[in-house]
């Protein structure tokens, strides 16, 4: 169904703009009255400090799984049970000993399980795990 135009004046195509001044008018206002109130800030007088130094870092250890096996601790070859005593002895003497585990991408996930075992076994609440990620 058509819809047709009996009188003989044209079809109006144009846009009225005034609702939409009367709009953006409106919005400049709002801008306008809401603007001061945000830059206004409470005044506020800090103390003066004096800057310290860094805080001490934690003890750290490092155990490393090569791809065949082999444990080191900080380097140096140790055995399973050795690196229980040791780990022990450590968090004993430090409140903020860290043990970062690095382990090879070969090395099975049941030989990692077992260094977590052990850094449980001795106490060592801080433990992390080092990797190396390439792209």
């Amino acid at each position: 169904m058509a819809f047709q135009n009996n009188s003989n004046q044209e079809m109006m195509s144009e846009i009225n703009v005034t609702p939409l001044v009367d709009v953006m008018l409106v919005l400049l206002v709002v801008f306008i009255v809401t603007a001061p109130l945000l830059t206004q800030a409470v005044g506020v007088k800090l103390p003066k400090v004096v800057a310290t130094g860094a805080a001490t870092p934690a003890k750290q250890k490092m155990v490393s799984i090569s791809a065949d096996g082999l444990i080191k601790l900080d380097e140096v070859l140790i055995s399973e049970d050795e690196l229980k005593l040791q780990l022990k002895a450590l968090a004993e003497a430090t409140t903020d000993f860290e043990l970062n585990v690095h382990a090879d991408t070969a090395v099975p996930y049941g030989k990692v399980a077992a260094v977590m075992a052990i850094a449980q076994q001795a106490q060592v609440s801080k433990l992390s795990f080092v990797s190396n990620l390439e792209h």
